[in-house]
């Protein structure tokens, strides 16, 4: 509702941790994509990136992304 992405603290018994959702959605179908990761970075961007590229082998692919940190 704020524009924020959604904070839940995580309760597995191994502290305060933070899972990044990295995702994509494919517009034409609905078809998505969602990796859970531990940490935001360049390599797991790419990861995203990569298994998109191998989701649509055919014709250009579009991307948007949102890269707002969070307040």
């Amino acid at each position: 509702m704020d524009g924020q992405r959604i904070k839940a603290p995580l309760d597995y018994s191994r502290g305060p941790e933070k899972t990044w959702v990295y995702g994509a959605l494919r517009v034409r179908d609905g078809k998505d994509l969602t990796r859970c990761v531990a940490s935001r970075n360049s390599t797991n961007s790419i990861t995203l990136l990569e298994d998109i590229e191998a989701d649509n082998p055919r014709g250009d692919v579009f991307i948007s992304t949102d890269n707002r940190e969070p307040p």
